[in-house]
């Protein structure tokens, strides 16, 4: 196979691919931007939306398919932004409607597809129904809209159950009157009740107020938690750990009080029906931590949101075993559903994975942050490596890819951001023994130089440590062999490269290695051992590091063969 890559490289991508496919986030890139940490374009520290519309120019030149914001609306930012107030509003501080429509259009105009954050499961404490509801008082239809409860003990001073919020504590808390509200996540966080007709038209008239400003689809926020078994008595769950997400394995499908019930799955086909009356439907994924492919790939049916998340491939070690099990079940399931499969390396909410790569199996990942990455200690240039590898690797699979804002540079986490500066509620509300995801959360750095790298004329609101100048885009651009080129690089290579959703695995790959065939032969072999392997017949297309002297594949190195 023979690809020309300099007119490949040059070739105009701006073409709108869902007018050519209304499929066309099957086979996806999709570009994850916290806009506050992306681009600040007032000079207050803080991302905007007119700052990510500066950069679009670098989504488009880099091959992405379309960005997903997370979320921009009114927040006091008691979680990042994941606490909303209002659903069909900007922050002032990061712009307004107008803003958003600009941004909307020139992403359209440069061929980008947009996505935004919708966050059901709970709104800001701040949202016009929780004050009503707090006002109106016990047995009001207003507290309907939530989950209020009262008290057990003599005088109601005891949560109404045992169920522990993700964050850590109680997963309730008490208001003046005496009642208390769920909130599975921080308290200001109430979680909605989705049995009442009024939140779920609501968020039908959200979908329609983001489809009608030409948003191309939706992620949707902790989808697994919507329904929940609200029924009297609420169950206890017997042990406070029981309430994690790692605990629904002890409860037979689709039966856990608040995670993963069968039940939500009516929220989606309802979903659906809104977002297939536009033309090209509306795309939509869903967060949903979940115990298996199976149970992930109800959400992904069609009838459904179409797409889910693939968090077994986030978790999964630096093992080729480990790895391709992941990879044949979630192709699989995705097949059984009727969806495409997903992958994904980073997000907002866990450590950059140049960094979790290198952690040795076993490690707890809290201990390592409350160390400043210390313990263990990470070669950075090791850590790059394997990270570089685990991407050409990821891109290579067929279905939708999610990169992390910062992934083309190569970040690292921040781990030893001081607890001082900490913004992630779960330090404080653990007590401050975890924490938290802070530190994939800092600000990118645009330029080598600058009081915070080309993110703004100012500072940023979380500090970014004097290496990054070396990973900033202006260090990087157009320099050979950078971690930014090879992304440009590989997801150009991709759109000539990727069809077809099945894969064939070589039957003689060593120990260590994956080694697949695509679509018209092209091949993608990465080597996840600790010894250079002999490489098989073809052209090098693209390669995450140099090849050994003598031509064989190092450690931690992917490559594409044509």
């Amino acid at each position: 196979m023979t690809i020309n890559l300099s007119s490949d490289l040059s070739s105009d991508l701006s073409s709108d691919l869902s007018s050519k496919d209304p499929n066309w986030w099957r086979q996806a890139v999709i570009y994850q931007v916290y806009p506050r940490s992306f681009g600040d374009a007032d000079g207050d520290g803080l991302g905007d939306l007119n700052g990510v519309t500066e950069r679009l120019p670098h989504l488009s030149g880099l091959g992405v398919d379309a960005l997903w914001l997370s979320p921009f609306y009114p927040s006091e930012l008691a979680d990042g932004g994941y606490d909303v107030a209002d659903y069909r509003d900007v922050d002032p501080r990061l712009g307004t409607l107008d803003d958003f429509d600009a941004l909307a259009a020139e992403a359209h105009r440069l061929g980008l597809k947009v996505i935004v954050d919708l966050v059901p499961n709970h709104s800001s404490h701040l949202h016009a129904w929780f004050q009503e509801a707090l006002a109106a008082g016990p047995g009001s239809a207003a507290r309907e809209r939530y989950v209020f409860r009262d008290g057990r003990g003599a005088h109601g001073e005891l949560p109404p159950t045992d169920w522990q919020s993700v964050f850590g504590g109680s997963a309730w808390r008490r208001v003046a009157d005496g009642q208390w509200y769920l909130h599975l996540f921080t308290p200001e966080q109430p979680d909605f009740n989705w049995d009442h007709d009024e939140v779920r038209a609501d968020f039908r008239t959200t979908l329609r107020f983001w489809s009608d400003r030409g948003v191309d689809g939706f992620r949707v926020d902790v989808a697994h938690a919507l329904a929940k078994d609200l029924t009297e008595p609420l169950r206890d769950l017997g042990a406070p750990e029981l309430s994690g997400e790692d605990a629904l394995t002890r409860f037979a499908p689709g039966t856990h009080p608040f995670f993963d019930r069968d039940e939500v799955h009516e929220i989606y086909r309802d979903w659906r029906r809104v977002l297939d009356s536009y033309r090209p439907p509306r795309m939509a994924v869903a967060e949903a931590w979940v115990p298996s492919a199976a149970r992930r790939a109800l959400y992904a049916r069609p009838e459904e949101l179409g797409q889910a998340f693939n968090f077994a491939y986030l978790l999964a070690g630096w093992d080729a075993v480990q790895l391709r099990e992941v990879i044949v079940d979630s192709l699989a399931g995705a097949r059984e559903a009727g969806a495409s499969a997903t992958w994904v390396l980073s997000n907002h909410d866990v450590v950059r994975h140049t960094s979790r790569l290198m952690l040795p199996p076993g490690t707890d990942e809290n201990a390592w942050l409350l160390s400043g990455g210390h313990a263990p200690r990470i070669d950075p240039a090791a850590g790059l490596r394997r990270a570089r590898a685990a991407t050409l690797l990821m891109l290579a699979l067929p279905g939708s890819s999610y990169v992390y804002q910062g992934e083309e540079l190569g970040l690292p986490e921040v781990a030893d951001l001081p607890v001082e500066v900490l913004q992630d509620p779960i330090w404080e509300q653990t007590g401050r023994v975890r924490k938290g995801r802070d530190g994939c959360r800092v600000p990118l750095p645009w330029t080598r130089t600058g009081p915070s790298y080309g993110f703004g004329a100012g500072g940023a609101w979380l500090p970014q440590p004097e290496s990054f100048a070396a990973y900033s885009v202006e260090a990087q651009d157009g320099v050979e062999g950078s971690t930014l080129e090879l992304y440009r690089t590989a997801l150009k290579l991709r759109r000539k490269l990727l069809e077809g959703e099945t894969l064939t695995w070589s039957a003689d790959s060593p120990d260590g290695v994956l080694d697949f065939v695509r679509h018209d032969g092209w091949r993608c072999v990465a080597n996840l051992s600790g010894a250079a392997v002999a490489l098989p017949a073809g052209e090098v297309l693209v390669a995450s590091g140099p090849l050994e002297e003598d031509g064989t594949l190092g450690p931690d190195t992917t490559v594409w063969l044509g």
